[in-house]
């Protein structure tokens, strides 16, 4: 793997590698704040994607910042029913999500105990470390797939290697803001099947 993807001293590690997942723009469309249970749409090529992770043995995991609880925009009851529903739709696709974690926090939300700065938001890493214990993940050898460039910078940190979607955020952010990241992605895909496929051409198909 090249050296950008190598894991910071002292990373947790386990003995399984992941997939970490965006939400919004990578597995499902970029809505803004999804405020309501019908406005949730996956893409058609999640769960073909997912379902190759799957079968290839990598342990595929979500990790999504929902500010929008503490915003007041929706209580945190929505965001597990849009999980609850996502599982659903991955489900008939024969795709499954190994495991969701999300940030509901917000330094400047409204809603308490919502408004505090946290070690979950990303890029900060509360979230693919809570992963790594939980699920014994090895981040060195694990990816963080998003169309944000936080996400790519979550996989910087955590030692995972980034690969940037063109979905959601993915082509503005890449097109006009890259000249400005300080590290750019390991690489650059379409949408999430094509991030799959080269994912898979990395990790030789195999766990």
């Amino acid at each position: 793997m090249d050296s950008n993807c190598q894991p910071p001293t002292g990373a947790r590690t386990g003995s399984n590698r992941a997939v970490f997942l965006d939400r919004d723009g990578t597995v499902s469309e970029e809505v803004g704040y999804l405020n309501h249970i019908e406005r949730l749409r996956v893409y058609p090529f999640s769960g073909p994607a997912i379902r190759k992770l799957n079968e290839a043995g990598l342990a595929t995991v979500m990790v999504t910042n929902q500010s929008g609880v503490a915003r007041g925009y929706f209580p945190e009851e929505l965001v597990e029913e849009v999980h609850a529903e996502l599982q659903r739709e991955l489900g008939a696709a024969g795709a499954r999500l190994d495991a969701i974690y999300y940030c509901p926090h917000h330094p400047d939300g409204r809603v308490d105990p919502y408004r505090r700065e946290c070690d979950c938001r990303k890029p900060r890493l509360g979230m693919i470390d809570r992963a790594a214990r939980e699920l014994s993940l090895d981040l060195s050898r694990s990816f963080v797939v998003g169309d944000r460039y936080l996400d790519m910078e979550l996989g910087f940190r955590s030692g995972a290697c980034p690969v940037l979607v063109m979905t959601g955020y993915g082509r503005g952010e890449y097109a006009y803001g890259r000249s400005a990241w300080p590290r750019q992605p390991e690489h650059v895909a379409e949408n999430l099947l094509d991030a799959a496929d080269w994912i898979l051409s990395r990790a030789g198909g195999t766990p």
